[in-house]
């Protein structure tokens, strides 16, 4: 085993390789950026090297300084986690050549997979079935459009480097080929760096299911049996569980070998995914996606059920050791059930949101696991991937592990940042996720009824009842009584101050409070009809049940002013805090309603800002590389006269 490992990453990926490398009593390095110089994983590592400024480039994604930071340390190994350089077969080459241990597969294995039209021969050889799509690499534009329409609507556009769904585009109308095979090669490239993209058949209400493979260095390939990914939005998936309600004992261990020859196929060793797509209706007709020559996000949910920890395998087979596991030793004992928290807002259209964590509360203990990069006071910002942590639940059975997971997420707080939570929750109660009747639209189709209607009455009431509680006067001696805010009035019953409330993206309100509430440290409790609502609060912030809401005081004066200012909804305000990468328009042009004229991307995600209604350019304050705030102003259209008029009658 190794003396010290390096880990290149950042975040809970990056905190829970230290945990097992604390675990085997190795010496771990933590590297950081300058936007993690506080973060979790340096202050819970051995030893942490700065390695540059905050924008990725110049810091997790420079191998030169990852490698730097090994040699500084006495650093035998890099373990990658995912994302970033976890794929990058140059980085494992670099390693090599500079003397550490890649932990993870040789470099011509990721290079083979990272290139999935490649390793769609490559495991179609091996026997491995495939879903049909385009053949060759680097198609022009019109190559994919023409193998798009030989193989019929809807397709799939996927980057043929990288992985994660980003970059993926369903195409369902043939006339929105050009400008999805150009959205799709811009974010391939942001992403990846490489803009090859595949075109695939799409097979509706397919299910996402995975096979985690295990190899060694000396021939020994197994399978720990699978991972169900069918919950996804935007084809990211949100929450995984082991195993799969869909597969019978013959499906699952046909399945495995089929995975464990595609490792085979491709010479690799160490911990690594399989990804098969299956129709619900027949799932003995599975076909092969991509491989993941890395350490799953989802992994703790075999670690689970199979109680093999797969960073301490990653490490064992890194140093040379034989696999002491058979398949016949692997057996999948309960159910688990993970899901990712992201900053996110889920009213917003899930556009990406930042923050400084105010409050903080993770659950764990009694079969709730919580892996995180967090601490209060962690600055969210728009660089990095919006994933901040995974909770996961194990139980005997699958409804045990559901019901543990909803109690779970309905206890995280994260106040002062927007997260998924409470939609994840909302989600994990839907019948059909009950039922385990899933499929890769299910998320999408369900989505409205899973996001609340407004803002619960309790929520404005709670933020009331601080505003009053802030007004009290404090103190054991005497008290003035006309200082105390109890709406108390000559000849007249008591009525309690009103407060201007607003939440971001909503009309203000405003509210006096009128039921009973109590504040006792980070929490405030309101009673409204006899029902008692607790919530925590920081910031103005007050969070409940996984959800959250930022209520801010309301001043309308100087909202008509500011709004005055830039024209109201003829404004194009930016719905996330994130980088202009792409404008299309200078001032002066003549638009037309729906029109692109920009693109933000935050968390690598991109956002397009179209034009409101038909119009003229008249103001435009950023530029491709602009960095900018949620809602600020990015340009203005003003309608053409025609319209005024038109609104006038």
């Amino acid at each position: 085993m190794f003396d010290t490992v390096l880990v290149a990453n950042r975040g809970e990926i990056a905190v829970r390789v230290i945990r097992t490398l604390r675990a085997l009593g190795v010496r771990s390095v933590a590297v950081y950026s300058d936007a993690d110089a506080d973060a979790r994983h340096v202050r819970e590592v051995d030893t942490a090297v700065r390695i540059g400024p905050a924008p990725a480039a110049e810091s997790y994604l420079s191998v030169e300084r990852l490698l730097e930071a090994a040699a500084r340390t006495g650093a035998q190994a890099v373990h990658p986690g995912y994302g970033f350089l976890a794929e990058n077969a140059g980085f494992a080459r670099a390693c090599a050549d500079a003397g550490l241990v890649f932990i993870g597969p040789p470099a011509d294995a990721i290079s083979l997979m990272g290139d999935k039209i490649r390793a769609k021969e490559t495991v179609r050889a091996a026997g491995v079935p495939v879903v049909p799509g385009s053949s060759g690499s680097g198609l022009t534009d019109a190559e994919l459009a023409a193998a798009a329409r030989e193989i019929g609507m809807p397709v799939l556009l996927k980057p043929s480097a990288g992985g994660g769904g980003k970059g993926m585009r369903l195409v369902r109308d043939e006339g929105a080929l050009a400008d999805e095979i150009a959205a799709a090669r811009r974010e391939a490239r942001a992403s990846f760096g490489d803009d090859t993209l595949l075109v695939e058949r799409w097979i509706d209400r397919p299910r996402h299911i995975e096979i985690q493979v295990l190899a060694d260095h000396h021939g020994h390939v197994i399978h720990l049996g699978e991972r169900e990914c069918s919950l996804q939005r935007r084809h990211q998936k949100v929450i995984e569980e082991a195993p799969s309600v869909l597969l019978d004992e013959a499906t699952r261990a046909a399945m495995g070998e089929a995975a464990v020859q595609a490792a085979r196929s491709c010479g690799y060793a160490g911990a690594g995914t399989v990804e098969f797509i299956v129709p619900g209706g027949d799932p003995s007709s599975y076909y092969f996606m991509e491989m993941n020559t890395r350490l799953q996000v989802e992994h703790p949910v075999t670690e689970l059920v199979t109680g093999v920890d797969l960073v301490e395998w990653q490490l064992r087979v890194a140093a040379g050791e034989r696999l002491a596991l058979t398949q016949d030793d692997i057996r999948l004992t309960g159910h688990a059930v993970e899901a990712r928290i992201c900053a996110e807002d889920p009213s917003r259209g899930f556009l990406p949101s930042g923050g400084t964590i105010l409050r903080l509360r993770e659950p764990q203990g009694d079969g709730v696991r919580t892996d995180s990069g967090l601490t209060e006071g962690t600055e969210v910002g728009s660089l990095y991937d919006p994933m901040l942590s995974k909770v996961i639940a194990y139980g005997p059975d699958r409804p045990t592990a559901l019901r543990r997971l909803r109690a779970a997420l309905a206890g995280t707080v994260t106040l002062g940042v927007q997260t998924n939570a409470g939609f994840l929750r909302r989600l994990l109660a839907h019948p059909a996720v009950v039922a385990g009747d899933l499929d890769t639209g299910l998320v999408e189709r369900e989505v409205d009824g899973l996001l609340p209607e407004g803002v619960p009455e309790a929520v404005y009431e709670a933020a009331a009842a601080l505003r009053l509680d802030g007004l009290t006067p404090r103190g054991d001696g005497w008290t003035d009584p006309f200082s105390v805010p109890n709406g108390w009035r000559l000849g007249g019953a008591a009525v309690p101050p009103a407060f201007d409330l607003r939440v971001p993206g909503l009309e203000p309100v405003t509210h006096r409070p009128l039921g009973t509430h109590t504040v006792t440290g980070d929490r405030v409790s309101v009673t409204l009809d006899g029902v008692r609502h607790t919530f925590h609060h920081a910031g103005g912030w007050l969070g409940r049940d996984g959800d959250a809401w930022h209520v801010r005081d309301h001043d309308p004066v100087a909202a008509a002013l500011t709004g005055a200012a830039h024209g109201g909804a003829d404004s194009l305000t930016a719905p996330m805090p994130g980088t202009v990468t792409v404008v299309k328009v200078a001032v002066g042009d003549e638009v037309s309603a729906g029109q692109s004229l920009l693109v933000v991307e935050a968390m690598k995600m991109e956002h397009v800002i179209a034009a409101p209604h038909a119009g003229t350019v008249t103001e435009l304050d950023v530029a491709p590389g602009t960095t900018v705030a949620m809602d600020q102003v990015l340009a203005v259209v003003a309608p053409h006269e025609e319209q005024d008029a038109e609104a006038a009658r």
